[in-house]
């Protein structure tokens, strides 16, 4: 089956959650309203379906090489991250006074999409990338970002984050890594990091890796953390590469999943030590690296999309050619097509709702983060930074939590055959599993949403997300559809489940913090449903408009009742969520450790 990007659900997103129209009147963004930004995804579709996803599956079973501390990606690869990169796509988000196209984040999240269904292991290359170049524009020097930035925007070479080592995992306090200062006033790293994403490849000329290290005398623990700039190869002034610096790929990772994604892990510092650069001040390198954490992790929730999308396609697909039993109802007196099939259907319904729920989770986070870069007034540009920042584990966690759901239902539609590799299904399940994990596992993202985004203003961005909630539920309560009604029951509902858990956190955070953290995934998940069910709800409000224009009736019925789904099966878990987080605490914490 090959891959058709869901631009129609997209391009709904962009003008309805996103409200483009808005956007491009925000300065910067003048020139992509919606006609430009539907060209830009056509386009993005088009060379993603046609170069990118015929390689998905060959790379899976043929992935990347290492021999002598080089790495030969997957068949296909370096001539497709060519073309990726004469088409413009790298830069698409980043500033047009270093190559870029200054695209909204509301447009370059699906396109990121669209590259993340196509070929999810490529796509981890551009990401990473793109997180270096937010790290240099925030904190690099001038000369940084001369020398670095033009090229890492045009993609002639990549980036990489270099942050966990094999004692330290997400506890970056454990690093050991060390940077000495040199003659010249650079500095030389030492030190082993693990899990480096395309840490060593073909595809780029040059890897730019920033790299988490300490200097001697630093505090100890996270203060005493600083970020360098470490090139591969040190560029000389006439723009041309010189000597190869001391930092190399010593093995490669044999994973689950995104197998055709180099996974390295980087020694610096054998021969000599590495040259490297510090990016900003000495002790201030885990603020500079949240900026590429927070961007990485938003990418990793549209990773999460994409995978669902994926998925969905392909066990829709196999559902409508799989002809197997008669129809319950006794309609049919021979065997039908598998979607015909209640139980079938519900799986397949759950994979859309989720899917293009979590699509409107991204586009809402995304419009959110571009108004809180380029409002021009101050108090409109705070307002939106927090609500992204509250979104992000969101995004996170949720979206790819979700397509881990999704895409072990798509191999549950295909029966034994989604167990078999040749179908392709399993690809996606196997691949899913590490989107929980990188960036932030489920639990940090969980521990980031209730500590820093509920906890430490009072609960107050909270109780006036669920403000705006309200104005909804009162429009959607004035609809006489029952579609619409059901949603507004539920979401009701699922409201006052949220702002339930929100008095819960806050009234027992101090005194008992076990209690309180013990539920803090269940306190995402329950967030992030009756978030995505308002979008939902407000998506409903809009297509009921649509039909009664007679516009594209069949797609905006199928909207609705893609929304009543969500409400009826999906949202009526935040009551359970919600037990779990006032009532569970006590069986969380039950058995002493030496009784597991």
């Amino acid at each position: 089956m090959s891959f058709k990007a869901p631009l129609k659900d997209m391009l709904f997103n962009l003008k309805h959650i996103s409200n483009i129209d808005a956007l491009s009147k925000l300065p910067g963004f003048e020139e992509y309203g919606l006609e430009t930004a539907q060209m830009v995804l056509e386009e993005c579709a088009r060379f993603n379906e046609t170069v990118l996803a015929p390689l998905n599956a060959s790379a899976d079973k043929a992935p990347a090489v290492f021999a002598e501390h080089a790495v030969k990606t997957s068949e296909g690869f370096k001539q497709a991250y060519a073309q990726y990169t004469e088409g413009g796509w790298q830069g698409l988000q980043h500033p047009m006074a270093y190559g870029g196209q200054n695209l909204p984040k509301s447009v370059g999240a699906l396109c990121s999409e669209i590259l993340n269904s196509a070929n999810l292991s490529f796509a981890l290359c551009p990401l990473l990338t793109d997180g270096a170049i937010e790290a240099l524009l925030t904190a690099g020097s001038t000369e940084q970002k001369e020398t670095y930035l033009h090229r890492l925007v045009s993609g002639e070479w990549s980036g990489t984050m270099n942050l966990t080592e094999p004692q330290a995992g997400s506890d970056l306090s454990l690093i050991r890594t060390r940077a000495e200062h040199a003659s010249d006033g650079t500095y030389r790293v030492f030190g082993t990091k693990v899990f480096i994403t395309f840490g060593e490849h073909d595809l780029a000329s040059n890897i730019v890796h920033m790299v988490l290290a300490r200097v001697a005398g630093a505090p100890d623990g996270v203060k005493g953390i600083s970020l360098f700039l470490v090139p591969k190869f040190m560029p000389m002034d006439n723009g041309q590469l010189g000597e190869r610096n001391d930092v190399y790929c010593v093995s490669l990772e044999h994973k689950l999943g995104i197998k055709a994604s180099p996974t390295a892990v980087m020694q610096f510092g054998d021969h000599g030590g590495a040259k490297a650069f510090l990016v900003g001040e000495e002790n201030r390198g885990l603020e500079y690296m949240f900026i590429m954490m927070n961007a990485a992790r938003f990418g990793v929730g549209i990773q999460g999309v994409a995978l669902a999308e994926r998925a969905y396609q392909k066990a829709v697909n196999y559902a409508k050619d799989r002809v197997q039993s008669r129809p319950v109802d006794g309609s049919q007196k021979s065997a039908v097509a598998i979607v015909h099939h209640p139980d079938v259907k519900r799986m397949l319904m759950t994979m859309r709702a989720y899917t293009q729920g979590s699509r409107s989770l991204a586009a809402h986070a995304a419009a959110a983060f571009d108004i809180a870069h380029n409002d021009p007034d101050a108090s409109r540009r705070q307002a939106h930074l927090e609500q992204y920042e509250f979104l992000v584990p969101l995004v996170k966690g949720f979206s790819t939590e979700m397509s881990q759901w999704v895409s072990s239902l798509g191999v549950q539609v295909h029966g034994g055959m989604g167990f078999i590799e040749e179908t392709g299904a399993a690809q996606y399940y196997r691949d899913a599993k590490i989107l929980t994990i990188y960036e932030g596992t489920t639990a940090i993202q969980a521990n980031d949403l209730l500590g820093r985004k509920t906890l430490r203003d009072g609960g107050q961005f909270a109780r006036r997300l669920s403000d705006i909630i309200e104005e909804t539920l009162q429009e959607l309560g004035l609809q006489s559809n029952e579609d619409l009604q059901v949603m507004h029951a539920q979401l009701t509902l699922s409201k006052a489940h949220f702002e339930q858990a929100v008095r819960f956190m806050l009234e027992h955070a101090k005194d008992a913090p076990n209690v309180v953290y013990a539920g803090s995934v269940p306190y995402l998940m329950l967030t992030s449903m009756v978030v995505v069910g308002w979008l939902y709800a407000k998506s409903m409000l809009v297509s009921r408009a649509q039909i009664e224009r007679f516009d594209d009736v069949a797609f905006y019925r199928a909207k609705i009742k893609t929304a009543r789904f969500f409400a009826e099966h999906l949202l009526t878990q935040t009551g359970s969520a919600l037990h779990s987080i006032v009532k569970g605490a006590q069986s969380v914490n039950a058995l002493a450790v030496e009784d597991f």
